[in-house]
This record gives structure tokens, sequence and C-alpha cells, in this order.
């Protein structure tokens, strides 16, 4: 609804009752700030406490940013990790006011889109969705039905207009105060003492005294973000340049934590100030660690540009592969000689080397060799052992699951091996476990690679594992919870978001809610296109299979064929979901014979990689596509696999 002042106050009060909170969304400039402000007002006896988060131009680009001044970001631990300890800081039913918050960097609209989410917190937000991208989680709020959206626009308001008569206040303003937002314009706010620093006590009085800029507790902040605006175009590249070198000599010097690290290294880039390499690999590191692969990748190159050392290259290296950009993450690794390596240093690389050739490169077997001539020139027991590991993961893969099974088994025995070593057995062992139907196995082994702090996205892959032995024992409600979590701890950050929704979907299409099921893989393959990950097939494939059933035959159609473009080694594991595509498809054709052949192929796929639980599920969709003697296969492989799954099919 549109709404004037008045009203509005009304609807963002009864948001905040009924809901996690209300957004209020307008232009710039229509005084969203000041109705959020009354409205804190009005509701803060309700509340423990309020609090204020501004989000801002100059902050965007570094991870929780927008949290600094109120959660302290760990100094180890992965994005879950980083959210969970911030939702624990903040999460005590306080009014949270997010100010702008379609200038959020993405973590920090993580960040709020989980408080809002568990009710943590109540919010009152503003917003302005007309001019600039918006991160998806801030949409997601009002979208998803969590906050209440409250929309001002006042009668005669033009955004031209108004930004010619800021323009004109900012050309009046005394030479010191223009200053003080110039400095402002790089990092917004600054605390009092280091404006002062930068500009001059006079400087700041002037800035407050002619309303430029105002004091919010110790900061100095805009009155307006328009007024930055207006100001940083007016300044050119080399005088915005001379400022952040200043700002980041005062930054560097005063700044505490990762978060203010990370912001003082962003800057530096763009500057004169230039910061110790050592120090500039740290923050690129930390900016992968957080997930922020564009600033690992921007702070790592910065490195590499002034001394190519093999720490900033392997930094470099894995922002681009997550992002799917295998081809640049193969460039930049293969300048590093492998030669010149001490045995942790060759470990180090070749880990990266081959995980990105298998997955981002699809080159499965250039992989497998790298890594077998690298194990050979290992010495040392734990580097063998973890090479082991992700050989295993490999070798799952390509599904042989009985030798990827073998594999990690050692692995997970073995004394030598560390936290990636485990990471990568045990969630492959856990996939590896439901799909051979050892089901009790599965949840040990999941929260073995839980444990060990599994990198980047295994755990999926061990999450895969826990949802396929629920649907098989018959908790299929229980899969779609866990699914679901682990989506959520995606956030909407690409692509575990997607491969979360990979696994809801699959849970969906066994309970048989198919229209639901194909609108999640809808985006999620699209998502997963760009990138070299074997669930960007295996997307495709159950897509297939959820409109085959739903008989949209050409839809179906053009599923499979990507599908199939994009299956090979890296995905073997998942060749009984190819073939069940293919069946759906011929069903959807109404080819019966087709659809008979190919699910019998994918009993035959299931059952020649050791998938028997696989193998199952192939044999009871046999049955409904009209295979006569897919009974007699259920009932044979009920008698390996005794499980609720195969006894209700078998019924």
């Amino acid at each position: 609804m549109i709404a004037p002042a008045e009203p509005a106050l009304d609807q963002l009060e009864l948001g905040v009752r009924t809901h996690a909170g209300a957004v209020l969304i307008g232009p710039a400039g229509v005084g969203k700030s000041t109705l959020v402000r009354v409205a804190a007002e009005r509701l803060s006896a309700e509340f423990p406490r309020v609090d204020w988060i501004w989000a801002t131009t100059s902050r965007r680009g570094v991870p929780f940013a927008a949290f600094g001044d109120l959660v302290t970001v760990p100094e180890t631990g992965s994005t879950t990790v980083v959210l969970r300890a911030a939702r624990d800081q903040l999460g005590d039913g306080r009014l949270l006011v997010v100010d702008d918050a379609h200038l959020l960097d993405p973590l920090s609209a993580a960040l709020v889109y989980q408080l809002a989410a568990e009710g943590a917190v109540h919010l009152l937000v503003t917003a302005s969705v007309a001019d600039a991208p918006v991160p998806a989680e801030v949409t997601a709020l009002w979208r998803d039905g969590l906050l209440a959206r409250v929309d001002v626009q006042p009668p005669g308001h033009e955004d031209g207009r108004l930004r010619a008569q800021v323009g004109e206040f900012v050309a009046t303003l005394p030479s010191p105060a223009r200053q003080v937002l110039g400095f402002l314009t790089v990092w917004d706010p600054l605390s009092r003492a280091d404006a002062e620093a930068l500009a001059g006590p006079e400087a700041v009085r002037d800035a407050l005294d002619c309303g430029a800029a105002v004091l919010a507790g110790d900061d100095v902040r805009p009155a307006h973000p328009l007024l930055l605006d207006a100001v940083r175009d007016a300044l050119g590249g080399p005088e915005l340049r001379r400022l952040r070198t200043a700002v980041v000599q005062r930054a560097t010097a005063s700044g505490q934590g990762v978060v203010a690290r990370l912001r003082a290294a962003s800057l530096a880039v763009d500057s004169d100030g230039a910061q110790a390499l050592v120090d500039v690999c740290a923050a690129a590191n930390e900016a992968l660690r957080l997930g922020d692969l564009a600033l690992s990748e921007r702070l790592g190159r910065a490195a590499l540009g002034r001394s190519p050392g093999l720490a900033a290259r392997l930094t470099v290296g894995y922002a681009l592969a997550w992002q799917g950009r295998g081809r640049e993450a193969d460039a930049v690794l293969a300048e590093i000689d492998p030669g010149s390596l001490t045995e942790d240093e060759l470990l180090a690389w070749a880990l990266p080397t081959a995980a990105n050739q298998f997955w981002m490169l699809s080159e499965p077997e250039r992989a497998t060799a790298f890594l077998q001539a690298t194990r050979g020139k290992m010495s040392s027991p734990s580097a063998r052992v973890t090479l082991d590991a992700l050989s295993a993961t490999f070798t799952m893969n390509a599904g042989n699951l009985g030798r990827a099974t073998e594999l990690a088994t050692e692995v997970l025995n073995s004394p030598d091996a560390d936290d990636t070593a485990v990471g990568w057995a045990a969630s492959a062992a856990a996939l590896s476990a439901a799909r051979s139907g050892r089901f009790d196995e599965v949840d040990a082994l999941a929260d073995r690679a839980l444990s060990a702090g599994q990198p980047g996205l295994l755990r999926f892959t061990s999450g895969f594992g826990q949802t396929t032995a629920l649907v098989m024992t018959g908790e299929t409600q229980k899969a779609l919870v866990l699914a679901q979590r682990l989506a959520d701890l995606a956030q909407r950050h690409q692509p575990g978001r997607a491969i979360g929704e990979v696994l809801i979907a699959d849970v969906l299409i066994a309970a048989g809610e198919l229209p639901r099921a194909v609108s999640l893989l809808r985006e999620a393959a699209a998502a997963l296109a760009p990138t070299g990950y074997s669930w960007g097939p295996l997307a495709w494939m159950l897509l297939a299979q959820a409109l085959g059933q739903l008989r949209q035959t050409v839809e179906a159609g053009k599923a499979l064929s990507r599908a199939e473009s994009r299956h090979g080694l890296k995905s073997m594991l998942f060749a009984p979901e190819l073939a069940l595509a293919r069946a759906w498809t011929m069903v959807a054709r109404r080819d019966t014979h087709g659809a008979v052949a190919a699910s019998r192929e994918a009993v035959r796929a299931a059952e020649r990689g050791g998938q028997v639980a696989v193998a199952l599920r192939a044999a009871r969709e046999g049955i409904r596509v009209g295979d006569p003697r897919a009974a007699e296969t259920l009932h044979r492989l009920t008698a390996e696999v005794d499980c609720a799954f195969g006894r209700a099919a078998a019924t």
C-alpha cells in the first residue's frame, strides 16, 4: 500500500506486532529514516533495547561491515559459524532498525534475513528498490512474508529535482564542511576522533553546524546519503584516491577486528596507501573464509600484482573456482612451479588444482591422474591421507561406491588424518553408505564430517546421504526438514542455496509433490549451470523426471537434453537418475517401450555401482512406468535392503 506519514506509522507499528517487523519502501529523500525513527521511539518501551544499523555505499563491499559496531566477527570459522555467532550475539528479542537496507553487503543482508526468519529480533527496515540492485535476502524479507511492506511515495516527488537541490546545497557549503563529506564518501561513518584527525576539529564543527553532517553517538555521519552522492560526483579520481589514502592510513593505525581489517584492505587497493603484502594476503584469506569470493579475488589479485607468491595465488584460485570460473582458476594455479614447492606447499597447491580440474573443468580423468602422480611425490603420511580423502570423493562421484568406501574408511581409520581429510572422507562415506543401503551408518559419518569443519559445500554431500537414508527408511517429512535446513544455512548465496534446493526437490519427488519440486529445480538448475559442480547435471535429471511425471513433454525433453549434455564421469554417481529422467520423458511422449527400457537401465546402472538403495527406488519407478518385470526386481532388491520404502513399494 502507498501511505502518507501518519497511516504509514500505524502500518509500521502493526507490522512489528504481527510479523517479524515492517519494511518502509520508497525513493531517496522522502523521509523514510524519519518515519522509522518515530516508529522506533513509539515502540521502544516494548523491547529490551533498540539498535540501529546504517547501511552505506562505502560499507557495501565488505562482509558484515554494516554490523561492525554490534557484532564481533570470530577470527576463525566458516560463514555458517559466523552467522550463527552473530545471531547468538543479537538474538535477544531487541528491536533492530536497518536503514537503507538496499545498501547492505550480502552477508549482512543474510544475517538480517536469518534474524527475521528465526524471530530472533523484531525489525524496522527502510529500502529503496528502484535505483540499484537489491540483495536477494532483502527483497525476500517481504516476498517471503516475514516483514509487512509499507510503500511511501509523496505526491509531486521527483528524484531529478531533489538531486539537483542537493547538488546546489553541497555547492554552497563551506570548503571545510565539503571536505568532511569527502572523507565520508570513502568511510561512512567516521568516529568523531577520526574525522577530526583527518579534516580538523573546525571542519567537523562547520559540517555539523551547517547541517551537512550529524552525530550518531560518537560517530559523524552525513545528514543524508544523497549529500555523499553529490560530493562523490563532484570529486575527481585523483582527489578520491587522496582521500582514500588518508583514511587508509588512519584506519590501519586504529582499526581492530576482522571487519575493520577488511574495510581497510579493500580501501587500500584503490589508494596510494599500500598495506604490507602479508596483510593484504591475510585479508584476502579472511574474505575467502567468510564466503565473499568477489572481495577475496580482488584483494588476492592486488597481492599478486605486487608479488606472485603461492599464498595469494592459491587464494585467487579458490575464489575463482568457487565462482565457477574454472578456466581462470586453472590459469592462475598453473603459474606455480610444483618443483619449487616444499611438500606442504605442494599439498596446498594440489588440492584446489585437482578439485578444479575434476569439477569446474570437467576433466575427471586428468584430475585423477594428477592426484595419483602428486601422491607419489609425498613422503608425509598425513599428506598422502589427505590426497586419498579427495580421491575417495572423486571415486564416489565417478560411480564406484565400493572403492570410494574402501578409500574413505582407510582415511577415517588413519591416525594421520587431519580435519580436511576427515571432512572429505566422511562426507563421501556418508553418501556412499546411504546409496548402498547401509542406512544405519549414515548419521555417524555425517556427524563426523560436520565436526571436522568440512570445507566448502561438503555439508551437502553428507546431507544428501542423510536425506536419502530418511526417505528410504520411511521418514520423508524428517528428510524434508533436514534438506530445508541445509538450504537455509546457505541463505541465498549461490551455489549453496541451489544445491540445498536440489536436495529438497529430491525429497519432494519421492513424496509426489511434483509442482513444488519443478519450481525449485528450475531456479536451481539455472543457478548451477555456469558452475562445474556435479549437482548441476543432477538438477536437470530431477527436473526431467518431475516434468515427465507431470506429462509436460516438451519441457521434460529440454531438461533431459541439458542433463545428457552435462553428464560425464564426474557425475556418473547419478547415472541411475539420468536413466529415470529418460524413462519419465518417454512416458510423457507415450513411448512405453522406451520408458520400460530406460527404467531397467536405471536399475542396472545402480547395481553396477553398488547403489542398491537407488536400484530399489528405480525398481519402484519401473512399476510406475509399466515394466511388467519390475515387481520381480523390486522383491529381489528388498531381500538385499530391508527398509520401509521397499516394503511399502512391494505392498
